[in-house]
């Protein structure tokens, strides 16, 4: 029996009509500003989020995405959808219900020995329950919504619209693989079988960080469609911004270590930044709480990481050359090569200096504004060009993580630790590594068709 009901979910023509009408709106302001006729783009950008906000479904994700890429909207737009969250109503007691007899049976509430219908988090593609096993264990149960998979192919369609109503206005960079990549990547979000591999993973990769705790998945109480671990206590983040500045520098470096320890090591990164993903605990440890959008890369695409830092810090013009195309980027030429640089040595610049600083000595917004508006202008006469599609959750992932940074206004010495981390790294050494932590946990490999 299908557990999707009219009075629970958007229909389907509704719900693209109301996605259409968005992105006309959006680019018809846009036009409206390039001929001159400027209005008040800060509030058609809150319109814009509220807007996109109450639709659950991928949608949601997809602008959460766009808005790491600077160069493909206005800042208003970007700031906006970065805050995106999903303000849609939970779906109510009837669906959870639903839900969870469909998933573990009629008798489902006898696995429990507590089990709270009301939800405790509610996101674009899912709620979370908690609940309380017989043993005593607290966990947390996320149930996806009805009508996901159906929904997806319909919201993506309708992001590669407005995807090429922004690259015929802007030119400078050609969308087709940000489109593919998002695809595939949303659509594993919806694979909570998937997710449960990845905690496992996430659990080896970091087991050796006591700074950083993964919870433990409950395989007796999980399906494609609803994912139960170990509740983890904590408190947001962001409550971070009050504590003294030894105790954010200490985040902030368990922070660093929670993303970048499984990047260099074995070529996977946790790809959503938003930062109810993250609590504190008491002792100021940080809980990694969803694992839906993890990345993958082949092990060459990290080396070509590490060898730009490498050229930037030695003013190595061909090295720089040989990262890009380690990245696959295709017509290469000096200026093109400069003019990317001239972007990266912006964004490592924490890392290319040995000493403490706040991220945001380096990473200033106006500067970083200027910076986008150069390289989009190079790009735009060069014909645009195509990014890798690798790139679009690694830009995501660096973008998050330095708005904390910048919010935490941590002081570390970033080039230390990250040279650290980096240290002896060989790429075939991550090749295999990574090779054997996927066939243990029976994770795909990643698609190496851009590299």
């Amino acid at each position: 029996m299908s557990d999707i009901s009219s009075d629970e979910t958007i229909t389907g023509a509704r719900r693209t009509l109301k996605i259409g009408s968005t992105a006309g709106s959006v680019m018809f302001n846009q036009l409206r500003s390039r001929a001159g006729f400027t209005g008040d783009r800060a509030r058609e950008a809150q319109a814009l989020k509220e807007a996109l906000g109450t639709l659950r479904g991928p949608l949601v994700k997809f602008a959460q995405v766009i808005a790491s890429f600077p160069d493909l909207l206005p800042p208003e737009y970007a700031r906006e959808l970065a805050e995106l969250q999903a303000n849609a109503p939970p779906m109510g007691r009837p669906f959870v219900k639903r839900r969870m007899r469909n998933e573990l049976g009629a008798d489902w509430q006898r696995k429990f020995a507590e089990f709270d219908p009301e939800p405790k988090a509610a996101a674009s593609l899912g709620q979370v329950h908690r609940g309380v096993m017989h043993d005593g264990r607290e966990v947390a149960c996320k149930l996806q919504y009805p009508g996901m998979r159906d929904t997806v192919d319909s919201d993506l369609k309708q992001a590669g619209r407005l995807l090429a109503l922004f690259e015929r206005y802007e030119g400078s960079v050609r969308t087709g693989r940000i489109l593919e990549e998002l695809k595939e990547r949303i659509g594993e979000e919806l694979d909570y079988t998937l997710e449960f591999k990845r905690i496992a993973m996430y659990r080896e990769m970091l087991a050796a960080e006591p700074c950083v705790q993964v919870p433990e998945p409950i395989a007796e109480l999980s399906t494609d469609r609803l994912l139960t671990a170990e509740w983890l206590h904590g408190e947001p983040i962001m409550n971070a911004r009050e504590y003294p500045q030894e105790v954010r520098d200490e985040i902030a470096k368990s922070m660093f270590r929670l993303w970048y320890r499984p990047l260099y090591g074995w070529a996977v990164i946790h790809g959503d930044p938003h930062f109810g993903n993250y609590s504190i605990r008491p002792d100021n440890s940080i809980n990694l709480l969803d694992y839906g959008c993890v990345r993958v890369f082949p092990a060459r695409f990290v080396e070509g990481l590490i060898r730009l830092y490498e050229a930037l810090r030695d003013d190595d013009f061909d090295k720089s050359a040989y990262a890009y195309r380690c990245w696959n980027f295709q017509n290469l030429n000096n200026e093109l090569i400069s003019a990317l640089n001239d972007w990266a040595r912006f964004i490592y610049g924490p890392v290319l200096r040995d000493e403490p600083q706040s991220v945001n000595d380096t990473n200033d917004v106006q500067t970083g504004r200027r910076k986008v508006d150069e390289l989009r202008q190079l790009l735009k006469r060069a014909g645009g060009v195509e990014l890798p599609r690798e790139f679009v959750f690694m830009d995501r992932a660096s973008v998050g993580l330095g708005a904390l940074f910048m919010r935490l206004d941590a002081k570390v010495n970033w080039h230390r630790m990250f040279n650290e981390m980096i240290e002896g790294f060989d790429v075939d050494a991550v090749a295999a590594r990574q090779a054997d932590l996927l066939e243990r946990h029976g994770h795909p490999a990643p698609q190496a068709a851009d590299l």
